[in-house]
């Protein structure tokens, strides 16, 4: 009774060593029970006592035990793979080595810090462990007046085994090597074995799932997502889904399509309609690519910069207003819209035309060729977007170069009389040819006549550049 008295003192030593108020999120409690067996033998020591090492596992011989529950520990996780455990165990001596012995007490209690390998391991079932630490241990017999109770203090390092059945059961067996710092005792082993439990868990957000397994330990979550929560219920927890509070799909990362247009609906201007992804999810009923939310005549397909709807000929004359530069008068594609000098038009000019006259070898315009120059403008002014050719020409009297220097001042005189009439001088060009152009022949005087002459033609290559430059 008396060393039961002993042995529950020694764990109320324990319990009460390690009352600590806080605890972690890691599990970090572990209480232990077993027995133990104390083995003098194999310590190095002389007869009869063994080798260091020898006859290490010879329990028949050497080992002392108890049928009974003989060790209690209690344990503290502090970090980085450290245990700190308190054990408090009790034993029968009745061998001391190869002697035998009168039955003497052993009480001990132990403090060391063990290291788990099991991380080492891929955190599996098997978790080798290291300790080093210190004690102190007792042995006692009042009943033999040949031995007095002795104690002294141990140093410790121990080498065990958990065997982890669930996360928080194990089955434990250890050795502890006790280096005993007195004369008068012995160094000994004392072998273990026993099971582990482990509590203790902080689980903050109280979703069933301990803070050191849970990677959302600040909000309730699911197991399956690793206690993170999944708040709308489409199965993609909620640090992963795009739309936390909305049921959606895996492929939009959670967010829903709710017009089913394969357009997830934060990207989607127009959620509740099926549309296109180029439109950002809105439709194009006349598939004119101006989306109907934009489109001024969403069922008449038109261009984008017209809003979606066609353009207009108003004076239907094929070329479209937005082309047009005459939409209001009918014109030809050539001319952009605007009318353009018929032949007869042209031959009408070239009438006038042939009535003027210049002083003689001058390019002076005599007077009474102004009626037939006005009226020359006036055609002119009908045709707003023409551009027209003033042709100098002389009959092959007189040299080369002289007819040439005339011809052309004599059609330079003609556009500037035109010019100050009205006429935008962009819309007149003038050339002299000299008398490389006859019409007639030069032999007589009524040909010479004829070749002495000014003509007007239409500049289609001025008409042509000048679009291009518009255009451009």
């Amino acid at each position: 009774m008396k060393h039961l008295s002993k042995f529950l003192m020694a764990a109320a030593l324990v319990f009460g060593f390690t009352s600590v108020n806080a605890q972690d999120s890691n599990n970090p409690w572990a209480i232990g029970i077993g027995a133990n067996a104390i083995d003098f033998y194999p310590t190095g020591e002389d007869a009869p006592l063994g080798g260091f090492g020898d006859e290490y596992f010879n329990a028949a011989e050497h080992w002392n035990t108890l049928p009974a529950v003989s060790r209690l520990t209690v344990g503290r996780y502090i970090g980085s793979g450290f245990v700190f455990e308190l054990a408090g165990s009790i034993n029968q001596i009745d061998k001391y080595g190869d002697a035998r012995v009168p039955d003497i007490s052993h009480y001990a209690l132990d403090g060391s810090f063990n290291y788990s390998l099991r991380a080492m391991l891929n955190e599996g079932w098997f978790d080798p462990v290291v300790g080093i630490g210190g004690g102190y241990t007792w042995f006692s017999d009042q009943g033999n007046s040949a031995i007095t109770d002795l104690s002294a203090p141990t140093l410790n390092g121990k080498l065990g085994l958990n065997f982890w059945f669930t996360d928080q059961f194990a089955l434990t067996v250890e050795s502890n090597y006790k280096h005993v710092f007195q004369e008068d005792m012995t160094t000994h082993f004392q072998h273990v074995a026993g099971v582990k439990f482990i509590f203790g868990g902080k689980d903050t957000d109280g979703d069933g799932i301990y803070d050191k397994d849970d990677e959302c330990p600040e909000s309730p979550g699911l197991p399956e997502f690793n206690g993170c929560p999944d708040s709308d219920g489409d199965g993609i927890e909620d640090r992963k889904d795009a739309c936390p509070n909305k049921a959606g799909l895996a492929e939009f990362d959670g967010c829903p399509d709710t017009d089913g247009d394969g357009v997830a609906d934060p990207e989607d201007d127009c959620p509740e309609v099926a549309g296109l992804a180029e439109m950002n999810g809105c439709p194009d009923a006349d598939g004119d690519g101006v989306r109907d939310d934009e489109d001024n005549c969403p069922d008449e397909a038109g261009p984008e910069d017209n809003n979606g709807c066609p353009w207009e000929d108003k004076d239907n004359d094929g070329v479209l207003d937005k082309d047009d530069d005459c939409p209001d008068v009918a014109g030809t594609a050539a001319n952009n819209g605007c009318p353009e000098p018929t032949a007869e038009v042209v031959s009408e000019l070239n009438e006038y035309s042939n009535t003027v006259l210049f002083d003689l070898n001058k390019a002076t315009i005599r007077t009474e060729s102004e009626e037939a120059l006005n009226s020359i403008a006036e055609i002119m002014e009908e045709y707003p977007n023409t551009v027209f050719h003033i042709e100098g020409h002389t009959d092959s009297t007189g040299s080369d170069q002289y007819n040439l220097k005339l011809s052309k001042e004599r059609a330079a005189s003609v556009r500037e009389y035109l010019v100050n009439a009205g006429i935008p001088s962009n819309r007149l060009t003038s050339e002299g040819y000299g008398e490389e152009r006859p019409i007639a022949t030069n032999s007589t005087a009524a040909g010479r006549q004829e070749n002495r002459r000014v003509e007007i033609s239409l500049d289609k290559d001025k008409e042509m550049k000048d679009k291009s430059e518009d255009d451009q």
